[in-house]
């Protein structure tokens, strides 16, 4: 009988209302059970490992990424496909850490929840646990038919490092602007092979260490000196920086002094674009020449979250500058196009 493995954090999808406040509390898994009765009827052994405290999503950092993927390591041989029950604000970011956790991963890890709570009448939870449980253990030839961290929600099936979330409302709260959705769920489970990723032909390895002493600096038309140096001249390690369409930032040269500055420092800058879809393309337009010349490196196509989670991942690493510089702008688990 096909093993698979649930891990409880948290999330939407195990809230009830607190009969004293009206705001949404967790609870445990035994009640996401009795409000899903189909899954007795799946013909899978079933285990569930649930946190103790249940987690709200926001309150997830890189010590919870590694206890997951920890969890995967440990069992990895047990169980045929892994399912990871989690609340929706920051699964985009889980997804992506895992994915770089979890090197060489030849079984199905498949981040699900709900917008509702699963004891709502119109709850999207049901649909999504059952469907996110018949994708981690789908097989092909004997292997798992989708050997990756994905994100299932709202019948679609996303690659996890390229997954963001868009909406707070609607049931279809992820979508993937780069890179095209691996299934869809319908009357049928369609798999999209031609854009998942091939078996591993090695073992797992566990690679937990991170190093989180990064920085964020959103531009804006009319950013201040002050706002900008008070990044560039932290003592962050590295510096995402997310830029105008294509990569672009203004050319005023107290700006580009301050890039030079940090560059000349030993911090790594790493450039994404502000929008959803497309690529940051360096030395496209002539307000990114200069970027490139000074050593900005690239991220591509890549998310925001994919953009966090892997600088930290490599820093983490123990590598030189130049080593983190070419890794970054090469695809490590399909999370950009180069």
């Amino acid at each position: 009988m096909t093993k698979i493995l649930i891990i409880y954090t948290g999330g939407t999808i195990g809230m009830v209302n607190n009969p004293h406040t009206g705001a949404l509390i967790p609870f445990d898994f035994e009640q996401i059970q009795q409000n899903v009765p189909e899954l007795a009827r799946l013909n899978y052994d079933l285990d569930v490992y649930s946190f103790n405290p249940i987690l709200d999503s926001s309150n997830m950092d890189p010590q919870i990424w590694a206890k997951i993927a920890g969890l995967i390591n440990e069992r990895y041989e047990i169980y045929d496909g892994f399912v990871i029950l989690h609340g929706s604000d920051t699964m985009a970011y889980t997804a992506s850490a895992l994915s770089f956790m979890l090197k060489n991963l030849g079984k199905s890890v498949v981040l699900t929840g709900s917008q509702l709570p699963i004891g709502e009448i119109r709850t999207d939870a049901k649909e999504n646990l059952i469907t996110a449980l018949e994708i981690a253990a789908t097989k092909s030839n004997g292997q798992a038919m989708v050997p990756e961290v994905c994100i299932y929600f709202d019948y679609q099936l996303f690659r996890g490092n390229r997954s963001i979330k868009y909406n707070s409302e609607k049931f279809e709260a992820f979508r993937s602007p780069n890179y095209p959705k691996l299934a869809e769920a319908g009357v049928n489970l369609s798999f999209f092979n031609n854009y998942i990723s091939q078996q591993p032909g090695t073992a797992l390895q566990l690679e937990t260490n991170f190093n989180t002493n990064i920085s964020v600096l959103k531009l804006y038309p009319g950013i201040s000196e002050s706002a900008v140096k008070a990044i560039t001249r932290s003592s962050a390690e590295a510096i995402v920086m997310e830029t105008f369409g294509s990569g672009n930032t203004t050319t005023a040269a107290w700006f580009t002094d301050s890039l030079q500055e940090a560059v000349d420092a030993g911090k790594l800058i790493v450039d994404i674009s502000q929008c959803q879809g497309g690529s940051v393309e360096l030395g496209k337009y002539e307000t990114s020449k200069k970027l490139q010349q000074m050593g900005i490196v690239s991220g591509f196509d890549m998310t925001f979250e994919a953009t966090v989670t892997k600088l930290m991942y490599l820093l983490g690493q123990g590598l030189t500058y130049r080593e983190v510089s070419s890794l970054m702008e090469q695809s490590l688990r399909g999370e950009l196009t180069a």
